[in-house]
């Protein structure tokens, strides 16, 4: 339709519902901003074309780990000889490239003195206590891993230095993580000990298998990370990081084994990437914003989580989100924001759309009641303010009777909520929508009716769409987001 036909009609739809003009110019503003929502995928991470393995004058220092007395029968413990590999604080070189190559292809050995180095990683298995890799390097570090990596399985005899960490990368600028290789856990022991499955047992940390901290321009590529002792794979105070085809995998009741958590950083990418876990998916905290999600399969697990945000009076903000594309199975939350009374700041411009959903129990929630607490969380009047949100090309089916749930604070309620084209069948009964001090609009098809979001009294009530006239709501909205986007581009426990 004519871009000046189509503002014409709003302006005499405007002029002549004057009553609910207001609400009309709001409602158009807010889908203009979440229409507009993308984040940037620009080049910065697109680090290099993989380098030759072998080169005229030898640039590259080949260094097998097995030549320092390596073993890699997943029995030994390799730590330090992987160690000696590349130095005593194994990746703080000032020196060149590393690599950690499969021996299938390690080529010709240049000479000892040059300035740039390989490891190699054969397709063995090699046990690795807890370590940290530490930055800077002076130039691009290329990191394959094409074998497997194994923790040692023993709580007790953790290094009590890092009690939270496994592997831990930091300070790196331009830094390659690609392979088909496994970086495993072992973390039944450690999900035997946790206070959420024997109420008996102590309510602790454990590691985390994969961190990324303090880091720019990061690419992980192609590994698989399994079993870790709770969070599978943090990405924390980072920026420019693009994780795709990566594989997390642990139990569905393995507790707190998140498998991809993204704290304090900014424009982050995840494509292409199957995750499976006993906690949620992904999640994403505090300090993070230009968060973008392709491409991705959920389950089982706890879904797509924002937060949780605003634990014990702490101030939480999450801006930018976009999740396209994905399909969730027999997870118990689909699309979830959650936060904790008493907290504050905001989660402000968040757009889930084209998600498939499979026998989840609750696909569409945002709870500002969230208590994952041992005892009762009291009541408090502050909350982190949740706000322009929208689901779009949103299906399938839900284990619960309340396919969507907006539960918001009183004092600090939800709003600009929008829902588009969102069908949600429950196979065994009927569905509805639970609204708490949540404001908002749908327009196109929207089952179940979400109405409670445009009511006063929006608990469970039903009120007429916005606009009502010879021309349908659907077709209205549905017009306009095509006029608008003419013009642009398109830590918890």
């Amino acid at each position: 339709m004519d871009k000046f036909f189509m503002v014409s009609i709003f302006g005499l739809l405007i002029a002549a519902h004057a009553a609910a003009g207001n609400m009309v110019l709001d409602n158009i503003a807010v889908l203009g901003e979440l229409e507009n929502l993308d984040i940037e995928e620009d080049d910065e991470v697109e680090l290099f074309d993989m380098p030759s393995w072998t080169s005229d004058r030898g640039s590259k220092v080949l260094v097998n780990v097995d030549s320092f007395g390596a073993v890699g029968d997943g029995v030994a413990d390799d730590t330090q000889m992987c160690q000696k590999s590349s130095g005593s604080d194994f990746i703080a070189l000032t020196v060149g490239i590393v690599f950690f190559l499969p021996s299938k292809m390690r080529g010709t050995q240049p000479a000892p003195h040059d300035s740039q180095f390989s490891w190699f990683l054969q397709d063995v298995r090699y046990l690795i206590n807890a370590t940290r890799f530490q930055g800077p390097c002076a130039d691009i570090l290329v990191i394959q891993i094409d074998g497997t990596i194994v923790a040692p399985d023993e709580p007790k005899n953790w290094d009590p230095n890092l009690s939270r960490l496994w592997l831990d990368f930091s300070k790196l600028k331009r830094v390659l993580f690609q392979g088909s290789g496994v970086i495993d856990g072992s973390g039944s022991k450690w999900w035997a000990a946790s206070c959420k499955k024997d109420k008996s047992n102590p309510c602790r940390g454990a590691p985390t298998a994969l961190t990324i901290d303090s880091s720019s321009a990061v690419s992980v590529k192609g590994l698989t990370i399994q079993n870790s002792q709770q969070m599978n794979f943090v990405i924390s105070r980072c920026q420019s990081v693009r994780i795709s085809e990566v594989l997390v995998s642990a139990p569905g009741d393995s507790p707190n084994t998140d498998g991809i958590h993204i704290s304090d950083s900014t424009n982050v990418i995840l494509q292409d990437c199957k995750i499976g876990t006993g906690d949620d998916c992904i999640s994403i905290v505090n300090g993070s914003s230009a968060i973008k999600m392709k491409r991705i399969y959920c389950g089982p697990g706890h879904g797509v989580s924002i937060g949780s945000l605003g634990k014990d009076n702490s101030t939480g903000i999450v801006t930018k989100v976009v999740l396209d594309t994905a399909f969730l199975r027999e997870t118990t939350n689909g699309l979830r924001i959650k936060t904790w009374q008493g907290g504050s700041g905001y989660v402000h411009g968040v757009r889930f759309e084209n998600v498939r959903m499979e026998d989840v129990a609750n696909p569409i929630i945002i709870d500002q009641f969230y208590c994952d607490s041992p005892t009762a969380c009291q009541n408090q009047t502050s909350a982190v303010k949740i706000s322009e949100i929208m689901y779009r090309n949103i299906t399938g089916t839900t284990k619960s009777s309340k396919a969507m749930k907006f539960a918001c604070s009183d004092t600090v309620p939800c709003s600009s909520i929008v829902l588009s084209n969102v069908n949600l069948e429950k196979k065994d009964g009927t569905v509805e929508t639970y609204c708490n001090s949540a404001q908002g609009f749908g327009y196109g098809f929207v089952h179940p009716s979400a109405d409670c979001l445009s009511s006063q009294d929006n608990k469970d009530a039903e009120l007429a769409e916005p606009i009502t006239d010879d021309i349908s709501s659907e077709d209205k909205y549905a017009e306009l987001a095509e006029v608008i986007t003419d013009d642009i581009i398109h830590t918890e426990l």
